[in-house]
This record gives C-alpha cells, sequence and structure tokens, in this order.
C-alpha cells in the first residue's frame, strides 16, 4: 500500500485569495489518494513561500522525513510540479533525493508517468516552470517600478513612522501611499532631537536604544536595538524622499544607485535635522575617529557567556577607546534593563606582559 504526504504552497495571501488556495490544494490532493486507495499520512502546508527558495521551513521537514531510515510515507503528493518547485536546479535536487530512497514525485494535474521517460518529461516541465517564473517575476518588477515612479507603495510593511493609505482602485488592484503615523512618527522625532542634542548632549545609538527600552517604548511591539536606531537615523526616508529598487532581494546585494527610484514622500524631520544626525554618526564612526587605545586581542570572544540572560559577551569600548570591557551583546543592544550583565574589564597585552593579571 503506498502511504501518500501531502505538499502544498501558495507564494503570497494575495495569490492564496486569486489563484487556488491552501484547502483546494488539499482536498482536490486527499481526493486523488482515496480513488488510488492511498491512505494520507502527512499533510505539509507552505502558506506564503516562493517556490524559487528552497529554504521553506515545511518542505525541509517533508525532504527531511522521506529521507529518514524509517520514512512513513512512499509518495509525496502535489497538485502540480510549480507547487513543489519553480527552480529547475532545485526541483532536480530534491527529485533525485526523493528517488534514491524510492518516494515517489506525484502531481495530480500532470501526470508524467514513471520510468525514463515519465522522468525525462518531469524535467522538461520543471524547467518551463522556471522559465515562467522568471519572465512573470521580471513582469512584476517592472510594474513595480512603473507604480513607484507614479508614487504609490509597493505593498511592503512601511517604515516605522509611517502607514498606508488607500488612494484609488485600477482594475483589481488597489494604489496606495505613504502617510505619517502620528504617534510613530513622534517617537521618530525624538529620535532625532536625542541625536543630535536638541535636548541637551547628543546621545549615541545606544544610548538612544537603551532611553526608550528602559521607558517601556518598543517599535511596534518589540525592543529598540541599535541596529534599529541606525537605520532610522540614515534614511532619507524621513526627510522626504525614500528610494525603491535599492536592494535586489534574491542575490541580497545593493543596486547601483543609477537603478534606485526617488519616491516623494511626506516629511517627519526637516533635512537640516537629518544633515545633523549624518554629522553626529560620522564623529563617533571608529573608522572615522580612531580610538585612542589601540586595541588588543579579544581573548573572550566567542567562549564567554553573559551568566543572567546566557548570549554571548562581545567586546566594547568607552571614553573615546580610553578603556574597553566586555558586555552582554543584549544589554549593549537593548539597553541596562534588558539584562542584569555586569561589565567585565579587558586586559591589555602590556598588562598581560607585565603581569598585572
Amino acid at each position: 500500500m503506498t502511504r501518500a504526504a501531502i505538499y502544498v504552497r501558495v507564494s503570497t495571501s494575495r495569490q492564496a485569495e486569486g489563484e487556488i488556495s491552501v484547502p483546494d490544494q488539499i482536498a482536490q490532493c486527499e481526493a486523488y489518494c482515496k480513488r488510488n486507495g492511498w491512505p494520507v499520512v502527512a499533510t505539509f502546508v507552505e502558506p506564503g513561500a516562493p517556490a524559487r527558495d528552497d529554504d521553506r521551513p515545511e518542505f525541509q521537514a517533508m525532504i527531511h522525513q522521506a529521507t529518514r531510515t524509517n520514512r512513513p510515507f512512499d509518495a509525496v503528493v502535489v497538485h502540480s510540479l510549480s507547487r513543489f518547485s519553480r527552480d529547475s536546479v532545485h526541483a532536480g535536487i530534491y527529485t533525485n533525493a526523493l528517488e534514491k530512497v524510492d518516494v515517489r514525485l506525484v502531481s495530480i494535474t500532470q501526470e508524467v508517468g514513471d520510468g525514463e521517460m515519465g522522468a525525462f518529461i518531469r524535467k522538461v516541465v520543471h524547467l518551463m516552470d522556471d522559465y515562467q517564473s522568471r519572465e512573470n517575476a521580471k513582469h512584476v518588477h517592472r510594474s513595480m517600478l512603473e507604480n513607484a515612479r507614479q508614487g504609490f507603495w509597493n505593498g511592503s510593511k512601511p517604515p516605522y513612522g509611517y502607514m498606508t493609505q488607500f488612494i484609488e482602485k485600477r482594475g483589481a488592484r488597489e494604489k496606495k501611499r505613504l502617510v505619517i503615523h502620528d504617534e510613530e512618527a513622534a517617537i521618530v522625532r525624538k529620535i532625532f532631537d536625542l541625536a543630535t542634542g536638541t535636548e541637551g548632549t547628543p546621545l549615541g545609538v545606544k544610548a538612544i536604544a537603551s532611553y526608550f527600552n528602559t521607558r517601556g517604548i518598543t517599535r511596534r511591539g518589540k525592543a529598540f536595538s541599535t541596529g534599529g536606531i541606525y537605520d532610522i537615523l540614515t534614511s532619507t526616508t524621513y526627510s522626504g524622499t525614500h528610494y525603491f529598487n535599492k536592494t535586489d532581494t534574491r542575490k541580497k546585494t545593493q543596486r547601483p544607485p543609477s537603478e534606485w527610484i526617488a519616491v516623494s514622500v511626506p516629511k517627519i524631520i526637516d533635512e537640516k535635522a537629518f544633515n545633523t544626525a549624518q554629522a553626529q554618526l560620522q564623529s563617533r564612526n571608529p573608522k572615522a575617529m580612531p580610538p585612542r587605545v589601540v586595541n588588543g586581542p579579544t581573548f573572550l570572544a566567542g567562549l564567554a557567556k553573559c551568566g543572567y540572560c546566557g548570549l554571548a559577551l562581545i567586546q566594547n569600548t568607552g571614553k573615546g577607546g580610553a578603556y574597553r570591557y566586555y558586555c552582554c551583546s543584549k544589554k549593549l543592544k537593548q539597553g541596562p534593563s534588558s539584562c542584569r550583565g555586569l561589565r567585565m574589564p579587558m586586559q591589555s597585552p602590556r598588562q598581560y606582559r607585565d603581569g598585572a593579571y
């Protein structure tokens, strides 16, 4: 008796509504298995994962179980081969992995058969899905570029301090623009005030994160971190210009500035405040302002952990580099209220040589 595992996937929530949904895929796969007398022993649901990426939790869990010594099923049933993968290389790798342990890949809408001819047809279908996926991606990207040129938002989560507002509907698509989120914008302005010294001595990103975390102020439910503060302070969006198409999301690389598209958005801070913040960040950059003390080796790097929260201890400096110490990474990023861990002074090479420690 062939034991079956069903794998279903949609790329986005919009696709789940507009194309064949997860429940429909499951129902059709279950009906197929019932007609063939195959008991369904597992169902893996991927509710929003691109098919060109093999780093899908449910997909990897299914492959792991299929290739175990005591595998629980003999066939992986999908609605179409494109649900399994739209990358021809990944499809070949994982299909071969299944074949090596005698697990069949079955598409209920594409009966390709078994044997050498079936394997050949399956490869052709994967190549066609790969080509179609790449073509679709080009058309979608071209449409998103034009949408940005017209000043509309492209659907990702809006930057902190903003929200989206419906403007008009063109066909089935809703056009939206960024508008200011008053509560979040007030916090953004406070961040720039603290960084530029509007209310006193200018603060660095660590001190600013600590300022909000000790007061219980969160960033959409999460504690502020040094990286999050730095991203806000360096984003031109807050001074009125948002750049779309800066990053190639698939390759995880930054595109050249000539390919960026500038989108005008409502200002949260003025250009003078933004430039002042950049100058303050530059003055604190150790690459631009070298510390007065030459750093020695970090003897405990990668070894020492905080005794309170268990996270790694990392090196930090104080007083412009006058002294160095190990500090809990959580406390360093989120402020003193996040962990009770203490700072531990670092010994310099000279102190070790002279026997001071």
